[in-house]
């Protein structure tokens, strides 16, 4: 008996220290898998998710980028950029995971969404209540700084097309509310009308021919 209390409580300390070695590798593994600066899933994290979620029900997938971001950086400093980044993805966030979807930052200031919506006439609710929630004015150093954001959403039928492409005609979306001072709009067209460089719509940063930030 005396021999098997002193093997146990030699043990404890051994499988106390990989039950701590198990909590810091998921904590280390959740940590890689989201953005630092808004605590929002990558980008890997979250097509994982939103690829899920498109084949298993009809969803909108959502592009969404600040409107006036230069300018904020240029004017208030980037540390007012990165209040505004933090703030626009934790108000994303809140909304998306009422959804029950999946959010991300792609980079800068660009984040994507997959929300599920079975039916059409409920989204242009939603992406209203969101732009609202995005466009409330961000604190800063005592001050209040505008936020604005353009919103592309393409909700066609099930199942969709691959992520990537709804992606792309999201984007095509969002640029055309962008075009006229934001807000958001939606396409069910799956079919991207306009041609890419590099993998991105012709004029969006990282092509040859790039349009100002607007």
């Amino acid at each position: 008996m005396s021999h098997t209390l002193t093997a146990i409580s030699a043990a404890a300390p051994l499988a106390a220290g990989w039950t701590m070695h198990g909590l810091w590798f998921r904590r280390s593994l959740d940590q890689a898998r989201r953005d630092p600066l808004t605590g929002l899933p990558t980008r890997a994290a979250f097509e994982k998710h939103a690829e899920q979620l498109l084949r298993e029900t009809r969803c909108a997938v959502l592009l969404i980028d600040l409107d006036g971001f230069k300018q904020i950086n240029d004017v208030h400093g980037h540390a007012a950029g990165d209040a505004a980044i933090r703030a626009a993805g934790e108000r994303l966030g809140t909304w998306v995971q009422v959804q029950s979807g999946a959010v991300g930052r792609l980079g800068g200031d660009e984040f994507a969404a997959v929300v599920p919506m079975p039916h059409t006439t409920d989204l242009p609710v939603e992406l209203r209540t969101l732009h609202e929630m995005v466009c409330e004015p961000v604190e800063f150093d005592g001050h209040l700084i505008p936020l604005g954001c353009s919103i592309g959403a393409y909700h066609g039928p099930f199942p969709a097309p691959s992520l990537s492409t709804a992606l792309r005609v999201a984007d095509e979306a969002m640029y055309g509310a962008k075009q006229t001072g934001g807000g958001w709009l939606i396409t069910s067209n799956p079919t991207p009308a306009y041609r890419t460089v590099n993998g991105r719509r012709d004029g969006r940063p990282g092509t040859d021919i790039e349009e100002g930030t607007t």
